[in-house]
Order: C-alpha cells, then structure tokens, then sequence
C-alpha cells in the first residue's frame, strides 16, 4: 500500500491540477460568457473523451512494454520500444488531426447539438482538435516517466502548465474577449508548454533513457508490439467514449439547460475521480514491472492495497460531495439558475454513490492493461457502452434527466461484472507461459 500511494499521490496532484485548469474553464466560460457557452463547451466533453481518450490510450499502452523492459532490466530494448513509440504517434497525431478537424461540425450535428449552442461547441472543439499533437507530446513522454517509476515529475510539469493555463484563460477569454475560442487556445498552449518541459526534463535527468543513434531504427516487430498494447488500451476508451457520445445525444434532446446541468456535475464528479485515475495508471504500471519481473505474487497484494484506498477515498468523497456539492456547482452556473442547479446537485450525488465500482472498473482494468491483456479491457469498454447506449435509447426518453444520471453508474457495474474474472483468467494465463518457460 505505501508503494502504491507514493507513486499515486503525485498522480492524483498532478492530475487535479490538470482538472483544476478544466474546472476553470467551464467559471471562466460560465460566468464570463454565458450559461449557453457552459452548455456548449460541456457538451463537447463525450467526444472530446472519445478523441483525447484515444490519444492518451495509445500513450499509455506504448508505455506498458517501456514497464516490462525496465522491470525485467533490459534497458536497451527499453530504449527501443521508446524510439519506435515516437514514430507511431507522431504518425497517430497526424491522422488523427486530419480527421477530426476535418469533421468536428459533422460530427457535433450527429451529436444533435442545439442550434442555440453550436457555435459554442464548434468554436472550442475544432482548436482543441488541431492540439492533438500536443497531446501525444506529453503524454508519451510522462508515459515513459511514469513506466520507470517517477510519477512525481509530470506532476510538477502539470502544475506549471496548469497555471500557465488559467492565466491565459483570463488573458484570452476576459481581456481578448476571444470566446469558447479563447479557452481552446490556453489549453493546447499549456499542453505544448508540458510536452516542451518534458522534453528538456528527460533528456537531462534520465541519462538511462537517451537513445542512441542505433535505436532509433524503425523495428516493424516492435512497432506491432506496441500497437498490440496501445491499440486496445485506446480503443478502450474510444469504446467507453462511444456509449457516452450516445448518452450526450439524447441528453441534448432534452434542450440546452439540462445539457448546462450535467456539464457542471460532470465537471465536479471528474474532479474527484482524479484518484481513480491516479490508482489506475499505479497499477498499470505496477502489473508491467511485476510481470516483467515474474513476481505475478504480488498482484494481488496491490489489487487490495487499491481497494482499500478507493474504499476510504469513495467515502470521503461522498460526504463532502453531499455537504459541500451545490456550493461546488454554483462556481459555474449563477443561484438564480435554481432548476439548474438543482439537476446539477442531483446528478452529481447519483454519480458520486456510485464511485467504489468506478474505482473497480479503474484498478482492474488498468491492471490487466499492464499484464499485457489489452484486448480484454476493450470487452470492459463495450459493456460500458452497452449501458450506456440502453440508457440512451429505453431510460432517458422515458424518465429523462434521472435516467441519465444512472446511466454511468449502470455502465460501470456491468463493466465489473466482466473485469474481475477476467483479471483472474489473465493471472492463470501468465502462470502457466512462467511455467512452460521454466
């Protein structure tokens, strides 16, 4: 348990941080432009999730051999797979950038925006699209960080490029007075200012990671490697994120003040779930330098260790979500918005009772990405969008915003119901190659 929270505390900072400037976004849109430009940048968040998830999917799963080599303490190959980690996502960024930039207005007509909030929505997504790049810049290489062990430098990084971002809010959105527009641009500008820092960082500190001449080769036998575990992990999220942009779409049916709602709660809720995701990449990268080691024993060990913190840290959670959650909401939407706030309040108190299967969805699944099964955590995914998806079509037309309130929380439960059994089979499938080794 101390190993895992000394490498997940700086996470959950370096993370909060991370939402910290997100949640400054939405005041800044809230209270600086409009209820109507809160609506449409939060309606953003599902396809948003489906794109960046991606991104950060296929980082993270690039990372998870980066985790065996090192745990197994072969440092060359280690370097290897880090060179040949850049060359795919510098080819990922670009597609990726093309497409989505490309069809950002069609796709937020699938989506079924409101026409009062469109604009919005188009403004700030299509920049946030172009960034992608940068997204890939940073998260590759606090990926690498982070496969060695050092969670605590891409948490400074964030904390730098976290401020950095909340002043250029202010900059573009109160003084330029540049729109949803304007929060788009202090985001890529941050996030190329983390991806730059990281850069310089590794390069100097982490004499272990510099590449040779030689290693940077292309090795296609890696490459497919890599993408055997980045693939996956990132369609993972783009599975998940699918069941959500299905949920968003019919939640946008019920008109843009319920949209307002939910982007308030949901902006709250990620806030605290940050230590879910903390945990989560803990184990990720826990379950690949265990394996890489063939200490498969002490798997289970950190799978209770991280029920236990997840446990406490879900109770802690809900109490203060229960007292403190309305004051909470009202940092972006106005108290004379009362039905709003109200919704707000309500969907985020579902959202938070249900935070300790969350913490199961993300300790398992993160753990059997690790182990080198990324294909099951795809499965996990479309349970995910499965829920979702029946809550968008049988649940919310005919109970509306309740239904979808139930909705993630619907979709986490089936998620678990697959993952924890799945976890034991990928167990007794690593022991017996350890023994067909031997």
């Amino acid at each position: 348990m101390r190993l895992i929270l000394s490498f997940s505390v700086p996470l959950v900072l370096g993370f909060w941080m991370q939402q910290l400037y997100l949640i400054v976004d939405m005041i800044v849109v809230g209270r600086f432009i409009s209820v109507g430009a809160l609506a449409g940048v939060g309606m953003t968040g599902a396809i948003n999730f489906l794109i960046i998830g991606l991104c950060i999917g296929l980082c993270s799963g690039f990372a998870i051999p980066v985790a065996q080599k090192f745990g197994a303490g072969d440092y060359v190959m280690m370097r290897r797979f880090i060179a040949n980690s850049v060359w795919l996502s510098i080819a990922f960024a670009i597609v990726i950038t093309i497409i989505t930039a490309t069809f950002a207005g069609n796709i937020l007509t699938i989506m079924k925006a409101p026409a009062d909030i469109y604009d919005y929505a188009y403004s700030y997504i299509f920049i946030i699209f172009l960034g992608i790049p940068t997204v890939f810049l940073y998260n590759l290489l606090a990926g690498v960080m982070r496969a060695i062990g050092d969670s605590k430098t891409p948490m400074k990084i964030l904390i730098v490029s976290s401020v950095l971002h909340i002043i250029l809010d202010i900059v573009f959105v109160v003084g330029l007075n540049s729109g949803t527009a304007g929060v788009a641009y202090s985001t890529v500008i941050s996030q190329f200012t983390s991806g730059i820092l990281c850069l310089i960082i590794l390069m100097k500190k982490f004499p272990i990671l510099q590449i040779k001449k030689d290693e940077w080769r292309w090795q296609s036998s890696l490459a497919f490697t890599l993408c055997g575990m980045g693939i996956p992990m990132g369609l993972q999220y783009s599975i998940t994120a699918i069941g959500s942009v299905i949920l968003q779409s019919a939640v946008n049916t019920l008109g843009s003040a319920a949209v307002a709602s939910i982007a308030a709660a949901v902006k709250v809720s990620i806030f605290f779930s940050c230590a879910f995701d903390a945990l989560g990449n803990a184990m990720s990268t826990f379950g690949g330098q265990n394996v890489g080691a063939g200490r498969l024993d002490r798997l289970n060990s950190g799978i209770k260790a991280s029920v236990i913190i997840a446990v406490v840290y879900s109770f802690t959670a809900y109490i203060i979500i229960w007292i403190f959650g309305k004051d909470l909401i009202m940092l972006f939407i106005d108290k004379s918005e009362t039905h709003i706030l109200n919704d707000s309040l309500l969907f985020l108190r579902i959202m938070t009772a249900f935070y300790i299967p969350l913490a199961l969805v993300v300790i398992y699944r993160f753990l059997i990405q690790g182990m080198g099964f990324g294909t099951l955590a795809i499965v996990a995914g479309i349970c995910e969008m499965i829920a979702r998806a029946f809550a968008a079509f049988f649940l919310v037309p005919y109970f509306g915003f309740t239904a979808a309130a139930f909705a993630s929380p619907l979709a986490w439960i089936f998620a678990d119901i697959f993952l924890v059994p799945a976890y034991h089979y990928c167990k007794k499938k690593l022991a017996a190659q350890m023994v067909i080794r031997v």
